[in-house]
């Protein structure tokens, strides 16, 4: 029955995809723009008035010799190559099984990128946002609708959304590696895969009505690790004109670079196990052993790199020197990232709260516990999922807030999104970690009612992408946030600053306030003072930052 219920959900979600390509053909005509190694053919949509150039190559397919080795230039073609469809995704497995995906298949050769754009014959240098799609690493894609660029470039913006490579393919570093490498360092091809589609857009956006000088990165989740090291990596922080993070910084506990012998040493001592400890035999390997290899080792990922080229030293240090981009910085978190369950592991009741704060903070259990308090199972459920929250992913993002406000002179924006999501229109789905939904299965536990808004939740309402994403009963209400939150984002992307006439005033934190502002992202956003700021200066010291 299960089996039934999944292939004609397969069936209908691929119906869906066939509809959206033909209506986008139906109402387009196409067009032709010159790139930097030669002519690209996308769609003139006549109904959005807006161009779309979907897998764009920016670099040489990273087979092959290729693979493990820092994007390569890509060459020159003759004649016009068609760009009318999102390119393959990045190899993974479905890690994450809420995670759509546009792309044409799964392969080793992803590095393609995707334009939305609303320039015509006399418009030109116009923002550009250049957006990285979450997924711990290991997963996800930019031809996801969550991230779709049409409502973005509707307000005036060019979008560019990227792949980059996942997993072993992507953040391997081995000593071999090290050796043959240039900048003698190994690891960070993912991170290396965005640098190189920043260098392109640099190159080639103007020939699609974009300023050079106006890139804004953002990203979500490991998207958003990926902007903070953008902005912290000497290779990168001269092409950006601003940053946007949604949730997520790396820095201890939240995927934290490491030192480049470590990474070596994981990376030497997976092959090993594998069975392949050569590069040469490695690099024979087929992408079906590759991936089941990594597979079968149930690895999350690999870790970013110290390695003295892309990142010369961790984020903390980078930007406490003022090393990093000096560019205006808008960022924040959800209200509720994850399930307070993450942290008690049992029901909400005192004793397993308290046993829980004792385990996790043995000297300083009494100070947790007055900052996550516990006066009623109701307060035990609020305080474990701030703490959850906190430890996964909040603390890492507060920290690069802090950093950057009292080691930058730009202003820097924070926001808490709180807009709880509505019902599920199919009671036979549950919410998934990663945004959307997954089909429940006979042993899933029955979803707790919200008491927030969990990770990745608020991508759609920042990308004005409600529409696109089918599974929820979206009300009045929830377009009124994501209206709110996409014409914050908007208005950010145009000019460093968030605020124009019919929002809410959203202040810059200052420097030196030990109460700094924060907007809160609902249904009527506001401006408040933080009140929990208390916690992460704890969290800053139990860290050692």
């Amino acid at each position: 029955m299960k089996t039934a219920i999944m292939r004609i959900l397969l069936s209908l979600f691929f119906v869906l995809q066939m509809n959206i390509i033909l209506a986008q053909d139906k109402n387009a005509f196409p067009v032709q723009t010159k790139t930097e190694q030669g002519i690209i053919e996308g769609n003139y949509n006549t109904h959005t008035n807006l161009q779309t150039y979907f897998g764009v190559p920016f670099a040489q397919p990273p087979v092959g010799e290729l693979r493990w080795k820092a994007p390569q230039p890509l060459h020159n073609w003759e004649g016009v190559k068609e760009t009318k469809t999102f390119g393959p995704r990045p190899i993974q497995t479905m890690v994450f099984g809420d995670m759509k995906s546009r792309s044409k298949g799964v392969s080793e050769d992803c590095l393609y990128l995707n334009i939305w754009t609303p320039a015509t014959r006399n418009k030109k240098d116009l923002p550009v946002l250049v957006y990285f799609f979450g997924g711990g690493n290991v997963a996800g894609d930019a031809s996801e609708p969550r991230y779709d660029g049409e409502s973005m470039a509707r307000k005036g913006i060019v979008v560019v959304t990227i792949n980059y490579r996942l997993n072993i393919f992507g953040f391997l570093a081995h000593p071999e590696l090290s050796a043959e490498a240039p900048y003698g360092a190994s690891g960070n091809y993912g991170l290396l895969d965005q640098n190189a589609a920043l260098q392109w857009v640099q190159k080639n956006i103007a020939a699609f009505g974009g300023d050079p000088k106006k890139v804004t990165i953002a990203g979500e989740s490991a998207g958003s690790i990926g902007v903070g090291q953008q902005m912290a990596s000497p290779l990168s922080k001269d092409l950006i004109a601003g940053a946007i993070g949604e949730s997520g910084a790396g820095i201890k506990p939240t995927m934290a670079s490491v030192p480049l012998q470590e990474a070596e040493n994981i990376g030497l001592e997976f092959a090993k196990n594998a069975g392949y400890p050569k590069l040469a035999e490695l690099r024979k390997l087929s992408t079906r052993e590759v991936y089941e290899i990594y597979n079968e080792s149930k690895r999350f990922g690999f870790p970013a790199v110290i390695d003295g080229y892309f990142l010369p030293k961790t984020l903390p240090e980078i930007f406490a020197n003022k090393e990093q981009a000096q560019v205006p910085l808008l960022l924040g978190w959800n209200s509720a990232e994850i399930s307070g369950m993450a942290f008690t592991q049992g029901p909400y009741t005192e004793e397993n709260y308290i046993a829980k704060v004792k385990e996790a903070y043995p000297e300083k259990y009494q100070e947790v516990l007055e900052l996550y308090p516990h006066g009623s199972p109701k307060e035990i459920e609020h305080s474990a999922t701030a703490l959850a929250s906190d430890r996964f992913i909040v603390y890492s993002t507060w920290k690069w807030f802090d950093l950057h406000r009292k080691n930058s002179d730009q202003p820097v924006y924070r926001y808490v999104f709180s807009k709880l999501r509505p019902e599920l229109k199919d009671s036979n789905l549950t919410s998934g970690l990663a945004g959307g939904t997954v089909v429940k299965s006979n042993d899933t536990p029955e979803d707790p009612k919200s008491i927030g808004a969990p990770h990745a939740a608020e991508i759609e309402y920042a990308m004005g992408n409600l529409h696109l994403v089918d599974d929820y009963a979206w009300t009045a209400d929830d377009y009124k946030a994501s209206e709110t939150m996409l014409n914050y984002f908007a208005n950010f992307i145009k000019t460093g600053n968030p605020n124009s006439e019919g929002l809410p005033q959203w202040e810059a934190a200052k420097a030196k306030d030990d109460t700094p502002s924060v907007m809160v992202i609902d249904t009527e956003s506001k401006l408040k003072k933080a009140k929990t700021d208390a916690r992460y200066e704890f969290l800053d010291r139990a860290y050692g930052h």
